[in-house]
């Protein structure tokens, strides 16, 4: 049996391609995620086992940046402390902060987040051995820099150019001291190190004489357990310290979770594109099996068992499944390279390591691709074993039975509908219970529909019939009579599609509900013309709102200035605002009192707040500003009471009454009215107030949509890159069963041609044919994403001030449209291998 397994698989070997195909992308897909995730990690681990390598203990601390008043981080003194202690050979002090790095143009390097500051720290030998330096040295005064190599080369700057560094306070120039390379993870990422000066660095981020972090490392034959015992009672109680090898262990746990996350996401997208490829294999061994049937027959006939037959098919399957895993995996080692380059072009250094090929990711490969074509193969395989001799003999194709029919639509039914229930369920029970019941309710659905597909498109597809005959004459009535003439092999070519289209159609109105969601949120409470920022999502510094408010053109400008006060024992997040300005920069509907009370040193609390707490105009109560650990009490009268803002935190205060408990105010935003509006002018009065900063941002409301929204964007273009693969496999089932459909019907195409049914009606014939069976496929898709989103939006709705359902109908007519191109497309080979064929040969073909 192993030997006609093998000599049916070459026979067929152009009707098994798609079948290979659609196996190998699923197999690269999971071997290139495996190997790539496993070449990462073990690049970033090892990078972090350097990191540590010569450090004995590692002290870090938590400071405060909302009390001055406390000394923040290590002394000097304690330093000093630390570097006497038995075992210790040397001790290096630490202080970081954002730094953003301005090109010769003034624009930002780096992207914001990931751009950091620190501090030049020489041992006894004139040298930071954290740094090594390609040109250059380290900064020796207070006017230098040293910058790492790529951010130099980005900007063009060379040792002795003057480069412009902006942190949370106002641009500065210095001179570039020196260029060094880092395996900072910062820098890995896309951003870029500035050293300082230990002193700059200090007045910068901490205070003088005081650092953030410490590195200790042990004189030979020195204990790191010991060494950290010692140290342990010199720390404040802000900081904690671990061993080197501790650190580096937790460094890389972390590495491996971040991983594992981005595996099992990757890992989800293979299984889908597998899940769809399981319906052109089911329907090619399928098609194939019917092709044989008299084959099979004489088998049986001569002697072979039922378990004979169907292992034969089964085997065929294996092999199919052990080629495609084999071109698959090393497809998959490429991607994964891939993958690793296509990192380093958006921005991010990868650390040098050599690809890791484990044996876990040849091993799940293999076992995916055998497995699954195995599984898809089994149920042909065994309606093949189940065909009797004679009754094969007198018939090539084998009818599904009524009865088979009939409990297979029952058992769809059924499944759907149970679907379908927990879906509804779901959407009505909302948060993240109703989504977990939505996800088992969409995958009974889903399977319910695969399972009824069938028995849906002959209906479905009748809808078609009388516009392609009205249009297309005899070649589009005979596409609509072909296409439900085997309505399982129509059901399984077009569940490929629905799945894909589900998934992304469910996507997509989720994604466009939201993004309309928010869109309306930030037109509907902003007022302001601009919002001003950090790059890397900081605070301002207090000198850029003092900058501001002196602009030209400037209407009115407040702070959203995070903060937090105790009321009743209850702790409530905060925004101190500039009253009289705020009312013009926010869109705020009192309930109660009036707005014009905060400039009285008075508060306004959020409606659902005020009700939550029993709170109401005229109340006087007791308050606690700064922190639990050091509060500062002072009545507070509430002055109004407002609909709530999604801009703003549930109790607005004067930024005058925070001013005494805060000399470092927390200012994530300034939002800014302008005479006569938004304009190239006034936006330019603003960057030239700020001192051209490049790491502040400066946007108009257009920018603050785009801010809000983008990134819903963002995740729907790769949620569609991601379930692309999917949609190729079902494309190449469309291909595989129409091809496979032609040669199964050369002696009724032989006879069409025969009574006057010349070449190109022919091919009009099958591109049609195609066409519709993609349309069923998309039109079943696209209405149940549509339900699921719809769904799942019920879900967030309470979460989601405005929330509406959108329903995108120009993505839903480009899915549709696309679907019909996939069907011309994916018609092309089989509708020319139609025409092509010989007529007098086609009519004596059995």
């Amino acid at each position: 049996m192993f030997r006609t397994a093998l000599r049916n698989v070459l026979a067929h070997k152009a009707r098994l391609l798609m079948t290979v195909l659609a196996v190998m992308l699923g197999v690269a897909f999971v071997s290139g995620t495996l190997v790539f995730t496993d070449t990462l990690g073990n690049a970033y681990r090892n990078q972090s086992a350097k990191s540590y390598d010569d450090v004995a203990v590692a002290v870090a601390t938590h400071p405060n940046p909302d009390d001055s008043k406390k000394d923040d981080g290590i002394s000097d003194r304690t330093l000093e402390d630390i570097r006497a202690l038995d075992g210790v050979a040397g001790a290096t002090g630490r202080v970081t902060g954002f730094a953003g790095v301005a090109d010769k143009d003034g624009r930002l390097i780096g992207n914001g987040w990931s751009n950091t500051g620190g501090n030049y720290a020489p041992g006894k030998d004139g040298q930071d051995p954290a740094y090594d330096f390609t040109a250059g040295s380290g900064p020796a005064s207070a006017d230098r820099i040293a910058l790492d190599e790529d951010s130099a080369d980005k900007g063009g700057y060379k040792v002795g150019d003057t480069v412009r560094v902006a942190t949370n306070g106002p641009v500065k120039e210095y001179t570039l001291a020196g260029v060094f390379t880092t395996e900072d993870g910062a820098v890995n990422a896309g951003g870029s190190l500035v050293l300082f000066t230990t002193e700059v660095a200090q007045k910068l981020y901490l205070q003088p004489g005081f650092y953030q972090d410490v590195t200790v490392t042990a004189a030979d034959g020195a204990s790191d357990a010991a060494i950290l015992a010692a140290v342990e009672p010199l720390l404040p109680k802000d900081a904690d310290a671990q061993t080197g090898a501790e650190l580096a262990d937790e460094q890389a746990e972390s590495i491996e979770s971040g991983l594992g996350n981005l595996n099992t996401m990757l890992l989800a997208f293979a299984a889908i594109a597998l899940f769809v490829g399981v319906f052109l294999i089911a329907n090619t061994f399928t098609m194939l099996v019917a092709q044989r049937t008299r084959e099979l027959a004489l088998m049986r006939a001569v002697g072979a068992s039922r378990r004979q037959v169907k292992r034969s098919v089964i085997l065929e399957a294996a092999l199919v499944g052990v080629i495609a895993s084999v071109v698959g995996f090393v497809l998959g080692v490429g991607l994964a390279t891939g993958l690793r380059s296509a990192m380093g072009a958006f921005g991010a250094k990868v650390p040098a390591g050599p690809l890791v090929v484990s044996p876990t990711a040849v091993g799940a490969a293999f076992a995916v691709g055998v497995l699954i074509t195995v599984l898809a193969a089994w149920l042909p395989a065994r309606r093949a074993a189940k065909i009797a001799p004679v009754a094969a003999m007198s018939s090539v194709h084998a009818v599904a039975s009524t009865k088979s029919l009939v409990v297979r639509n029952s058992i769809g039914a059924v499944i759907t509908l149970l679907g379908a229930a927990g879906i509804t369920g779901g959407a009505a029970t909302g948060g993240s219970d109703g989504r977990m019941l939505i996800g088992a309710g969409a995958f009974f659905a889903l399977i319910g529909v695969i399972v009824l597909i069938p028995l849906l498109s002959r209906p479905v597809i009748a809808l078609f019939r009388p516009l392609l005959q009205g249009v297309f004459g005899v070649a589009g009535k005979l596409a609509g009579q072909n296409a439900v003439r085997n309505p399982r092999r129509t059901g399984a070519t077009a569940s490929a599609l629905a799945i894909g289209l589900t998934l992304v159609t469910g996507l997509s109105v989720l994604g466009v509900t939201l993004g309309q969601a928010i869109d309306k949120m930030t037109t509907d409470n902003i007022r302001a013309d601009y919002m001003i920022s950090m790059a890397s999502g900081g605070a301002l510094d207090a000198s850029a709102l003092e900058a501001i408010e002196k602009a030209k053109g400037v209407a009115a400008v407040s702070p959203q200035q995070a903060t937090s006060l105790e009321i009743k024992d209850t702790w409530h997040s905060a925004s101190a605002v500039t009253p009289g300005d705020v009312e013009k920069v926010f869109d705020l509907k009192t309930v109660s009192g009036s707005l014009a009370s905060l400039g009285k040193g008075q508060i306004a609390i959020a409606e659902d707040t005020a009700k939550s707490n029993g709170y109401k105009v005229g109340d006087t109560l007791p308050a606690n500003f700064g922190d639990a650990d050091d509060p500062h009490r002072a009545d507070v009268t509430v002055g109004a009471v407002y609909r709530g803002n999604e801009f703003l935190s549930p109790v607005l205060v004067p930024a005058s009454l925070v001013a005494p408990y805060e000399t470092r105010p927390y200012i994530p935003e300034i939002w800014v009215a302008m005479d006569g509006g938004a304009s190239d002018a006034n936006e330019q009065a603003l960057v030239d107030a700020l001192g051209d900063n490049p790491a502040i941002s400066v946007m108009d409301q257009q920018d603050i949509r785009n801010l809000f929204g983008g990134f819903i964007n963002t995740a729907l273009n790769i949620m569609y890159g991601l379930l692309a693969m999917a949609l190729l496999i079902a494309v190449l089932g469309v291909v595989n069963t129409l091809a496979m459909s032609v040669f199964e019907r050369q002696q009724e195409i032989g006879m069409l041609r025969a009574i006057g049914l010349d070449r190109r009606r022919v091919k009009r014939m099958i591109r049609l044919e195609a066409v519709v069976i993609s349309l069923f496929g998309a039109v079943i898709g696209v209405g149940l994403g549509t339900f699921l989103g719809w769904a799942i939006g019920e879900t967030i709705r309470g979460e989601i001030p405005g929330y509406a359902l959108v329903l995108p109908w120009d993505r839903i007519g480009v899915f549709l449209l696309l679907a019909g191109v996939v069907g011309v497309l994916a018609a092309m080979w089989p509708a020319r291998s139609a025409a092509r064929l010989n007529m007098l040969t086609a009519i004596k073909t059995e």
